[in-house]
């Protein structure tokens, strides 16, 4: 199982890898400064994105369980155009 950070803000879902305390704090110290931009790193590669974040804004963390990903046995049918049969 692999671990998936869920920040919510504002009623939109961001999906994050660990580590995630550094991100925590820098959300807190944006609210306790009055407001202030903080970049939210995207789960896989790219650049992020920079949620202005200020006090009495909706923000919510959370966990999920994520199952490994089955690795296809040697007789499982290859997928055809994208799609599995």
């Amino acid at each position: 199982m692999a671990i998936v950070n869920r920040l919510t803000v504002d009623g939109r879902d961001y999906f994050l890898p660990e580590p995630v305390t550094e991100l925590k704090g820098q959300i807190l110290a944006a609210i306790r400064e009055g407001g202030g931009y903080v970049n939210i790193p995207p789960l896989r590669g790219g650049p992020g994105i920079d949620i202005l974040f200020s006090p009495g804004m909706p923000v919510t963390w959370g966990q999920i369980e994520v199952p490994d990903a089955p690795v296809p046995a040697a007789d499982d049918p290859a997928p055809i155009d994208g799609y599995d049969v």
